[in-house]
């Protein structure tokens, strides 16, 4: 379901200079950019409302309100990944970074949805009191966020060579690699890979080794299948964040696409199956009802849903299968102290 890419942080400024970073740019017009990513945005709301059945790309929660409430939840009681997964960060930092080191080589810490840099903080922290030769570039599908890093980070973290990339994963790994030679480690936390169902997070996986050389890691965090209720609470939090934080996504197409959802006419509503592990999260409309949207017009019946996101759960098994049939090795387990997360290191062959 939700991306868990919105984390929240002293330091040795003795690190080597990145190395083979070319420093060539090109320069695209601000105003260019931005009605590129509209129009994108509008492209793909209207396609998949006159899908059946009905859906809305999960990655366009996080505008600025999005990022906000996003934290919120991440802060509530029922939510448990955030906290099971910094346990782990912050318990078995130096083995996590001892085994990201390896022989001591240059290397590019890439971490793919890094929200505001809670976890990875610690490992950062810790290359840096070690002196590590290595350069963080986050990538985010927020502006916000890689503003908000590229800002922060350098007076938190004194020392740390940052290059934020704003743009999808992919994208962004190919302008990672063209930027430098050095020894890739990606890091992909928060369950991220839980935001597809299990046979596409399996195909994302090869097409991240894809963009991979023999020797790169990947560090991956896994939400665990476990009792179903604690699964659903974890969706479904009784303040009530988890339903605003759908329902944002409704009045980001309200603000930025001149659409007139009725917000009040649409409610949130979370499954999960034990079963496959699957938890998905729709917004069902609650009256029979017409939405324009630019020049567009969609319908909605009443009763019919809105599919938004899906957070899968896995087994440590299904984990394994997933590294050797993407084209990894995978070598390191380490799980919280009630077991309920796994991060993992995966070696490319």
């Amino acid at each position: 379901m939700r991306s868990e890419v919105r984390q929240k942080k002293t330091t040795n400024t003795n690190l080597l200079p990145m190395k083979n970073f070319d420093t060539t740019t090109q320069t695209v017009p601000m105003e260019v950019v931005t009605t590129s990513k509209a129009n994108q945005f509008y492209d793909d709301v209207i396609a998949g409302l006159k899908s059946d059945p009905k859906q809305l790309n999960s990655k366009y929660f996080y505008d600025a309100n999005g990022d906000k409430l996003f934290q919120d939840l991440m802060n509530c009681d029922e939510y448990y990944p955030t906290n099971c997964e910094l346990e782990i960060f912050s318990e078995k930092t130096a083995d996590i970074c001892n085994a990201i080191i390896g022989e001591g080589d240059a290397f590019d810490l890439i971490e793919l949805g890094a929200g505001d840099a809670t976890k990875s903080a610690y490992l950062l922290q810790y290359l840096l009191d070690n002196q590590a030769d290595f350069t963080y570039l986050p990538i985010d599908i927020s502006d916000n966020v890689i503003s908000y890093l590229n800002i922060t980070l350098p007076v938190t973290l004194p020392g740390l060579q940052i290059t934020g990339l704003n743009g999808e994963y992919f994208d962004m790994l190919e302008k990672a690699a063209s930027i430098s030679n050095n020894r890739k480690v990606v890091l992909f936390l928060g369950s991220n890979i839980g935001n597809m169902p299990a046979d596409v997070a399996a195909d994302f996986c090869r097409e991240l080794r894809n963009h991979l050389s023999s020797g790169d890691m990947m560090l991956i965090g896994f939400d665990l299948k476990k009792n179903p209720k604690t699964v659903l609470a974890a969706y479904n939090d009784k303040g009530g964040i988890t339903k605003r934080f759908n329902l944002n996504l409704l009045e980001r197409i309200n603000r930025e696409l001149n659409a007139d959802f009725n917000i009040s006419q649409f409610d949130h509503y979370p499954i999960y199956d034990p079963e496959t592990g699957a938890c998905k999260s729709y917004l069902v409309s609650l009256a029979d009802q017409q939405v324009k949207i630019g020049g567009e017009t969609i319908h909605f019946a009443k009763d019919e849903y809105i599919y938004m996101e899906i957070s899968q759960k896995f087994t440590v098994a299904q984990t394994d299968e997933m590294a050797v049939s993407a084209g990894f090795k995978p070598v390191n387990q380490f799980f919280d102290g009630k077991k309920w997360f796994t991060d993992v290191i995966w070696v490319a062959e």
